[in-house]
């Protein structure tokens, strides 16, 4: 099922945002500053290409000063953004029935685009 839905997510739009957010990646590795930024709009990419079937969970061990630090100036160049347009996508893709679970997908990206330091990308067991 998760194959499925994977394709049918990849066919309206799923492969549209993973390259978007794979171009964002490689633009931002081209500055030292950008680097740590852009591994984590690398690691949005991915879950943006498969998001059925993979879950975010926290890292344990990073909820250090750095991890904090790093999440709250994402927020503000740009995290906080990104986490309305998954959200705004969900709400639009919630309001029908089929839609349902490709809306948890995007609550899902919207959360790890609020805070992706101190998180990884994990199989659903």
């Amino acid at each position: 099922m998760n194959m499925l839905g994977n394709l049918i997510w990849l066919i309206f739009g799923g492969i549209v945002v993973a390259i978007e957010y794979i171009v964002a990646s490689i633009l931002l590795m081209l500055t030292i500053v950008g680097i740590p930024f852009g591994t984590q709009t690398l690691k949005l990419g991915m879950l943006a290409l498969w998001p059925f079937g993979s879950t975010t969970v926290s890292h344990p061990g990073s909820s250090g000063c750095l991890s904090t630090l790093m999440n709250i100036l994402w927020i503000f160049f740009g995290g906080i953004w990104i986490a309305l347009t998954h959200l705004l996508f969900g709400v639009l893709l919630a309001i029908t029935i089929i839609g349902i679970p490709f809306a948890r997908q995007h609550f899902k990206l919207a959360t790890l685009a609020l805070t992706p330091f101190g998180r990884e990308i994990v199989p659903v067991r």
